[in-house]
């Protein structure tokens, strides 16, 4: 049998450890156990706050799909994030659509703008992928400004956004649920069902075929793979992700403005996946904390110099973790295996 026959009846993509992309049933059953009771117990601010974690690790999540299964870079998820925080804000606001309802229209909207961005995208790679959804971040603050746009908008003063109240079904059964804990657990809910979506996708075909047109993609198209569908529904389906995240942090901040997606947004989002772990989906969760609480902690530290604690902090956590909290979490199961069998 030739060369090329073997190729031919290979299997599209080998199958990948499933540790590489979900922890295992007890640990996950811990971490959302923690995440059910924590706010039971907390003041509404830090509610708010765990509100935030969740929705930038669905952002991350998304940006974790793109970079670490499919190997794209990107600089631009900010733009995405934006687009689906604004079509969540117009339709609850201008239309009256109710806010459950505006989030798939926010992320169909999004992964559309994704799948269509990724087209011209096929010819970029590396560096020059990087520079274009670079550009892309930070032209859609200056889109969003557009006088053409303002009656939708409402340009550079933004737009503000109704926070919805706890379905009026809790109140009847004697539960007190407010503003803040409710959007908590509604965003927990979507937090759950696109991790469970993410994970499952990257078992399946296409998300085997995205990983190895991330390990080599010549080595990919021989074996069969569409190199140019698979890339644009990465960037599609990252995109979608990330729309979805955009617009439960309009309901949950109750405002949208341009000048709160700028470029730094795309880099902290790129950053938690850095400190996460690139290419391990329960690192989104981690990732994620570090975007929202480390700040606050570098300011208590020094109110003038939380940029320099913050760096210091990121530099540490870099030089022991280069491979973010995956490593951590493989090095303590690695320590309880070895405890277990002593």
């Amino acid at each position: 049998m030739s060369t090329v026959q073997d190729v031919s009846t290979a299997p599209v993509v080998a199958a990948v450890p499933k540790k590489a992309m979900a922890l295992g049933p007890l640990a996950s059953l811990i971490i959302l156990a923690l995440l059910i009771v924590t706010p039971l117990f907390v003041k509404n601010f830090i509610i708010f706050q765990m509100t935030m974690w969740l929705i930038y690790a669905i952002a991350v999540l998304a940006l974790n799909i793109l970079t670490g299964a499919s190997g794209q870079f990107s600089l631009g998820q900010s733009a995405f994030y934006a687009l689906g925080a604004y079509t969540s804000a117009i339709l609850m606001e201008h239309v009256g659509v109710n806010y459950a309802l505006t989030l798939p229209v926010a992320g169909l909207v999004c992964f559309i703008a994704g799948f269509l961005f990724g087209l011209p995208a096929l010819r970029l790679s590396g560096v020059y992928l990087a520079l274009a959804t670079f550009a892309l971040a930070v032209a859609m603050p200056q889109l969003l400004k557009l006088g053409v746009f303002e009656h939708w908008t409402g340009g550079v003063q933004g737009l503000v956004v109704t926070k919805p109240d706890a379905p009026e079904i809790l109140a009847s059964l004697g539960l007190k649920v407010s503003q803040d804990m409710w959007l908590y657990f509604f965003t927990l809910l979507v937090a759950i069902v696109i991790y469970i979506f993410s994970v499952n996708l990257l078992r399946s075909r296409s998300g085997r075929a995205m990983m190895a047109i991330r390990d080599n993609e010549i080595a990919a198209s021989a074996m069969g793979v569409d190199v140019s569908l698979y890339k644009t529904l990465a960037f599609g389906v990252s995109a979608g992700i990330t729309g979805v995240a955009g617009g439960l942090g309009a309901i949950a901040v109750q405002f949208v403005a341009p000048d709160g997606y700028t470029i730094q947004l795309a880099i902290a989002l790129f950053l938690g996946m850095v400190v996460g772990g690139v290419g391990w989906l329960p690192g989104s969760l981690a990732g994620a904390a570090f975007i929202v609480f480390v700040p606050n902690i570098a300011e208590h530290v020094s109110k003038g110099l939380s940029g320099a604690v913050f760096g210091v902090i990121l530099i540490i956590i870099i030089f022991l973790l280069p491979n973010g909290a995956r490593q951590l979490a493989y090095g303590a199961q690695s320590l309880i295996g070895k405890l277990r069998k002593n």
